[in-house]
């Protein structure tokens, strides 16, 4: 959401037309009371131009539901919301939102764009290896010649959405299983298994 707000700035929207709130962001807890938010946001409304408002792990947020929709009903508010898997999937906000939004989903970088990321096209034997090696996710081109801070970096991103939100969404109590389940569809890519045999065919 940075990145898309900074993409707005180079195209000629003024930073008071950008309203950015992080609910994980202590600064902004009181914010987290829905009539708070929702008054906020309309105080920085702007009244002849296109307000882009973006709002991050909306889920901290109570009843927030009502001051999306209360949102879409305003004129010239351009609405970006985020949340945790934690807390929710895209099927679920579609319930909670009344189905008027529109998913843009966020996927990796291609291989052609980690090229392009790197700055330059030599060498791509090296290159499709270290992509492979150190994942495609953008963050890992700030880190190239760093594997130590790579790994930590996919690590955290592992535990975060295997141990934390997985565990936390099913009310998974043995960790330890589901990381040995994991580990083995990890070793397991490009065969068939099953969930009602002890070996893959």
């Amino acid at each position: 959401m940075e990145m898309f707000q900074q993409y707005l700035k180079c195209h000629g929207i003024l930073a008071d037309q950008i309203v950015a709130v992080n609910l994980e962001d202590y600064d902004f807890y009181e914010l987290r009371n829905p009539k708070k938010l929702h008054g906020y946001i309309k105080d920085h409304l702007c009244d002849d131009r296109m307000t882009y408002v973006f709002l991050d792990e909306i889920q901290h947020c109570p009843e927030f539901p009502e001051v999306l929709d209360s949102l879409f009903l305003k004129k010239n508010i351009d609405l970006y919301v985020t949340g945790s898997n934690a807390y929710m999937l895209s099927s679920e906000i579609a319930t909670l939102i009344s189905g008027r939004y529109v998913e843009i989903k966020m996927l990796p970088l291609s291989f052609r764009e980690y090229v392009e990321g790197r700055g330059d096209a030599g060498d791509l034997p090296r290159k499709y290896t270290e992509y492979l090696e150190s994942s495609s996710f953008p963050y890992t081109l700030e880190l190239i010649g760093q594997p130590r801070e790579i790994r930590d970096y996919l690590e955290g991103i592992y535990n975060t959405i295997v141990v934390k939100d997985i565990t936390n969404r099913s009310r998974i109590s043995d960790t330890m299983m589901l990381e040995s389940i994991v580990r083995f569809v990890f070793d397991n890519i490009g065969n068939q298994l099953s969930t009602k045999k002890s070996q893959t065919p």
